[in-house]
């Protein structure tokens, strides 16, 4: 019973801070109410995600010495902070970047380490497929949220807007931490000075290497898009009714490939499961480009969402595969790392580019000349034996 009470907790824990992808939806009422630019929009995001990314090593440490119980609890309660202190900004810009974009981000980055690891604890013949069920909440969290957004935001203004986000969200997210929990035989905590050195000679070896950059491509494609989703869909020349359905979209595709993504690794591995996530990224952005059709950019919206989804169960999995259970906390924070490095750079050169250019083209292309180089490098240099001992 314990351990589905700990998996239905992560998945609450994953769905309130998951939120964190329906940015966009924000995005059009910063900029008509207080002249934030796109590319302003963007950093925000960026930073967010970076923020979001770089805590999970000190979270990582900190769950090994004091537990998921904890550690997640420190998060939800930065999460909500962050947005409670950005609805009091007025619009100031750097208060945004500091709330939303800094202390949320930390919390983020707190919470989201730890059901990750404890989900693995307690089902570990099915490590792919319940990670994938953990984080496919914080797929599903961007089209609540963005639910959330548009109805709250027909009658409140956009700051009041935060300060439900980080009270209702964030105290969804606190009741689920309560309730997580790790085996009796995992509770002993472990000292995290003391394999240094193993982490040292461990992430300059060629399949974490290759993890890592695998992991910046589908982020940095996936994050310039919906870093930017709705105004891009506008660009595209989308209704407004249909530009609406491109988070929902975005959203749903990135749940069920976290869903679907962990019963995919578990049955053909790590190669082959990169090489087809990252190849179904690819061909998705290609709709986009040509612009042909408005429904079809709304299914391949959907896609995108589907491959970008990958990154967050293949990645996590691999590390296990390659690396043993006990290393997750220590080595998938710096895998994350890659994902952000492509928050501060995808969102922000889409924004920049569409600011220039008034398109978003070129940061689509930029976006598959990545996914083609990282393809091509897995596929030539990835062993396809993925078990090693460490």
């Amino acid at each position: 019973m314990k351990r589905w009470l700990a998996l239905a907790a992560g998945v609450i824990i994953q769905t309130a801070l998951g939120g964190i992808y329906a940015w966009s939806a924000f995005v059009p009422h910063l900029m008509n109410t207080f002249g934030f630019t796109r590319t302003q929009c963007a950093n925000i995001f960026g930073i967010m995600i970076a923020v979001f990314s770089l805590s999970t090593i000190p979270a990582g440490k900190f769950f090994l010495r004091f537990g998921p119980r904890l550690t997640a609890g420190i998060g939800t309660l930065l999460f909500s902070v962050g947005y409670i202190v950005s609805s009091f900004s007025g619009g100031n810009y750097f208060w945004i970047v500091g709330g939303i974009g800094i202390t949320t981000g930390i919390g983020i980055g707190f919470g989201y380490i730890c059901p990750l690891s404890v989900g693995m604890k307690w089902f570990p013949d099915r490590r792919g497929l319940v990670t994938g069920v953990m984080v496919a909440g914080f797929g599903l969290g961007a089209a609540v949220l963005s639910w959330f957004i548009v109805r709250l935001a027909a009658s409140y203004h956009i700051l009041t807007v935060f300060r439900l986000v980080g009270i209702v969200f964030g105290g969804i997210a606190s009741v689920g931490a309560m309730f997580l929990s790790e085996p009796e035989s995992n509770r002993k905590r472990e000292n995290p000075h003391l394999v240094k050195k193993a982490l040292r000679s461990i992430i300059l070896t060629p399949p974490f290497l290759l993890l890592w950059f695998s992991m910046f491509a589908g982020t940095f494609a996936g994050l310039l898009i919906s870093g930017n989703l709705k105004p891009l869909m506008t660009s595209l020349g989308l209704s407004a009714s249909r530009t609406e359905l491109a988070i929902p979209l975005f959203a749903l595709g990135n749940t069920l490939g976290r869903l679907v993504w962990g019963h995919i690794h578990d049955r053909l591995g790590s190669k082959h499961t990169i090489l087809l996530s990252l190849t179904i990224l690819f061909l998705s952005i290609f709709p986009l480009l040509l612009t042909f059709n408005t429904g079809i950019a709304l299914v391949a919206v959907g896609f995108i969402g589907f491959g970008f989804g990958a990154c967050f169960v293949v990645y996590a999995a691999s590390v296990v595969d390659v690396f043993k259970v006990e290393n997750l906390p220590r080595l998938y924070p710096i895998i994350f790392i890659a994902y952000g490095v492509a928050a501060l750079i995808g969102p922000p050169i889409g924004g920049k580019i569409a600011d220039s250019t008034g398109s978003y083209t070129g940061g689509l292309i930029i976006s598959n000349l990545v996914l083609l180089l990282v393809l091509m490098t897995v596929f030539l240099k990835y062993p396809s034996v993925n078990k090693q001992e460490h």
